[in-house]
């Protein structure tokens, strides 16, 4: 089912996972992937590595989710490391196996210092990779992503909705954000979408802070996440990680909760294949897992 199709009937809620590179890392996903699936996710997305490093992992773990779980499943498809025949190709083999959702990013190179390099043959921007998408595969749905803080590569905050604006003019069904934890700078930044003619959904991107080391790498200056001083105030303050991740859950709570109120069109988990800070956020809105968390639904 188109993830287009799915926004049009109402809020949708999904989850992001990434390939295992290991046997105990697929062991820990999958055991994720049977917790989460209680939950009825709208659809799941599977993520490259940086460079494009898991293409062949992704390929594997989105065929297998669709085909063993049912899942809704939408592929991250990066510009980075892939000429476009050879894309080309990999949609052909997704389309032969039923997938019809592409989360379409030009992508990270495999080292930040040094750039962004369009690969031979390949293309420079995921404006060019969805306008290929859509040309070659009308019929497949196309994501795309957007930085509600502003993209760590373009400070001209005018400039990067001009980028996103020309992204969704190639046909791009959607945009699904980066993490945040402040929504006010979620709320801005659709309003300058709106401002700028973009009328597509836009999905919430969140992920909840459940370590100080993972607070600290969210902050750094590849992501440049914001973190309101309030939040960090109550990290600060706590004795252990595992108090981290219960402020960290709580934060991530009241972030849906007000989403939620303010109708958005989605919200997209960043689980880092893990399952227990999602769980606790459904638990924590009340939400009866063997029904999914839905907007018409929630009642907190």
């Amino acid at each position: 089912m188109l993830i287009k199709d799915q926004l049009n009937k109402g809020t949708t809620f999904s989850f992001e996972f990434f390939p295992p590179k290991s046997s105990s890392t697929s062991l820990e996903l999958y055991s994720t992937i049977k917790a989460l699936n209680r939950l009825k996710p709208s659809f799941v997305s599977i993520t490259y590595g940086a460079g494009g490093s898991t293409r062949a992992l992704t390929h594997e773990l989105v065929v297998k989710l669709a085909s063993e779980h049912e899942f809704n499943v939408a592929s991250h498809l990066t510009c980075v490391g892939s000429s476009a025949d050879e894309i080309h190709e990999i949609l052909n083999r997704y389309s032969a196996a039923g997938i019809c959702n592409i989360m379409a990013l030009r992508g990270d190179p495999p080292d930040f210092r040094q750039g962004f390099s369009a690969p031979t043959g390949g293309f420079e921007r995921a404006t060019q990779l969805v306008s290929f998408i859509r040309n070659h595969f009308p019929s497949m749905g196309i994501g795309v992503a957007a930085y509600p803080e502003g993209h760590p590569e373009t400070p001209d905050r005018l400039k990067e909705i001009e980028y996103l604006k020309a992204k969704v003019d190639a046909g791009a069904d959607y945009i699904c954000t980066q993490l945040f934890f402040d929504n006010h700078d979620f709320y801005d930044f659709c309003e300058r979408c709106e401002i700028a003619g973009i009328k597509v959904p836009i999905l919430a991107g969140i992920m909840p802070v459940t370590t100080i080391k993972m607070m600290r790498r969210m902050s750094s200056l590849a992501l440049g996440t914001h973190i309101p001083a309030r939040l960090l105030r109550s990290l600060v303050r706590a004795e252990s990680d595992d108090y981290v991740e219960k402020v960290g859950i709580h934060w991530a709570t009241e972030q849906v909760r007000d989403l939620l109120d303010n109708k958005v069109r989605g919200i997209h988990f960043y689980t880092l294949n893990k399952s227990l800070a999602t769980l606790r956020i459904y638990e924590n809105l009340g939400v009866n897992s063997s029904e999914g968390l839905s907007g018409e639904k929630y009642f907190i």
